[in-house]
């Protein structure tokens, strides 16, 4: 009879983990995005590997470099992170609070978009546009006489 009231316990137990760690994934604390460079990025963890990264923010030139350190699960993420390196780029995160263990990452922010910065910023509100590709060139054909 006792060993039932201990299985009944343990199963409640576990469904109520399960539900906390079901909520705290699927939650947002807050959301986001920064833009930087990505100056780190590795697949990091003994047991669960997960991929870590850090994006340097300068505001002005001139100013302390700011770090930005965030976590992405997804491989197709962590992919394109990889393909930006050395390019400004634009993170979008999702903060996650009450992690249990760093199993789910090493940071709260978790990174699920990249977009990529054309645009080169040379002060607050300024910046220049990237010359537009070279237009291939007319054929003689197509030219008037």
């Amino acid at each position: 009879m006792w060993i039932r009231r201990v299985i009944v316990v343990l199963v409640v137990l576990g469904g109520l983990a399960a539900a906390y760690l079901w909520l705290v994934l699927k939650w947002s604390y807050s959301s986001g995005e920064r833009a930087g460079w990505v100056q780190k990025f590795s697949h990091k963890g003994w047991v669960c590997k997960t991929w870590e990264g850090e994006l340097a923010l300068v505001s002005l030139p001139g100013s302390s470099v700011e770090k930005f350190l965030f976590t992405t699960h997804d491989d197709a993420t962590a992919r394109a992170i990889q393909d930006a390196m050395g390019k400004r780029v634009t993170l979008h995160y999702e903060e996650k609070v009450g992690l249990p263990t760093s199993c789910f990452g090493d940071t709260r922010h978790f990174v699920t978009k990249v977009t990529v910065n054309p645009d080169i910023p040379l002060g607050p509100g300024v910046s220049v546009q990237p010359p537009p590709a070279a237009a291939p060139p007319a054929s003689a054909a197509s030219m008037p006489p």
